[in-house]
């Protein structure tokens, strides 16, 4: 057990546009240089294995053993066995076996391949070694072109129990006619903002107009207001002591986290936002490997 420990650990991050790596180090529980690679949603499978395979290589040279993968990865997923059931990107993957084909081509035994949610792997990561440490109570809200999010108590993650929502997710819950997701993702900023101004940008440049931007201004406060009042109407039940905001989005909290807290204010809910940003679901990733096989083979030496 005490050569696992010492293993290095390749983990990954799968986003909408790219994959983010690094090495995760299972006796501090902390990861190395990130690394990040573009990969195309329309792109076919062999595309996608490649991009984990020229992440590895930068990481570790081929001849190096690899101990263990850990993947988070959006739902819908089959995290247990390891396939994929999206058809809202990577379309490709449908029905793949991401265990075994990314065992063969990353040189580790397929049985220490692990996946968990993205949404996990980030309050994981900020549980540990972030904006949630020492809470017993916490949700992480990934904002970005949807919207991730987990649960958790006293620093395990939790898909049922009171105040939470099914699977621990808030994106498609029924919310003012719509979703959440179409409410408070980055095409709610950029839906506001061309409302206002007749310009489509990304979110990103938005912000970085700057608050004295009127535009920008009411863009993000609006986008805020609205962050507020899903938080209460998704989270209250759950009673959460504190609430990790984390994804792109959450790079523009200066310009609305004033009013989203606004509308917590009679509430004792701490909105926070992610101290790791996409560090959070590498390092998550990470300490899930670790407790996972840990305690399978805890189990098969008993």
């Amino acid at each position: 057990m005490s050569e696992d420990c010492n293993s290095q650990i390749l983990v990954f991050d799968v986003g909408g546009s790219h994959i983010a790596a690094s090495l995760f180090h299972p006796a501090g529980m902390t990861i190395g240089k990130l690394h990040s690679l573009p990969v195309r949603e329309t792109g076919n499978a062999d595309e996608f294995f490649a991009a984990f395979e020229s992440l590895a290589e930068l990481m570790l040279p081929a001849s190096a053993p690899r101990s263990g993968v850990a993947v988070a990865i959006p739902n819908p997923f089959d995290y247990e066995h390891g396939i994929s059931y999206m058809r809202h990107k990577y379309r490709q993957l449908y029905g793949n076996d991401l265990r075994k084909g990314l065992g063969e081509k990353l040189g580790c035994d397929s049985t220490r391949v692990h996946f968990l949610n993205d949404a996990a792997a980030f309050l994981i990561g900020e549980l540990f070694h972030g904006a949630a440490t020492g809470v017993s109570r916490a949700v992480g809200i990934a904002l970005g072109t949807g919207v991730g999010s987990a649960f958790a108590v006293d620093g395990k993650i939790v898909v049922t129990g009171r105040g939470v929502p099914p699977g621990g997710e808030i994106w498609n819950l029924p919310y003012r006619d719509s979703t959440v997701e179409n409410l408070v993702s980055t095409r709610s900023v950029q839906r506001r903002y061309e409302q206002l101004t007749g310009k489509c940008a990304e979110v990103r440049d938005i912000a970085a107009l700057g608050i004295n931007d009127p535009n920008v201004r009411q863009t993000f406060e609006a986008f805020g207001k609205e962050l507020g009042k899903v938080l209460r109407h998704t989270c209250v039940e759950f009673a959460p002591q504190r609430i990790v905001l984390g994804g792109g989005v959450s790079r523009a909290a200066g310009l609305f986290l004033a009013a989203a807290e606004k509308e917590l204010a009679d509430l004792d809910i701490h909105l926070r936002v992610s101290d790791l940003l996409e560090r959070a679901p590498l390092i998550g990733a990470g300490v899930s490997w670790k407790s996972n096989y840990l305690t399978r083979e805890e189990i098969r030496t008993e």
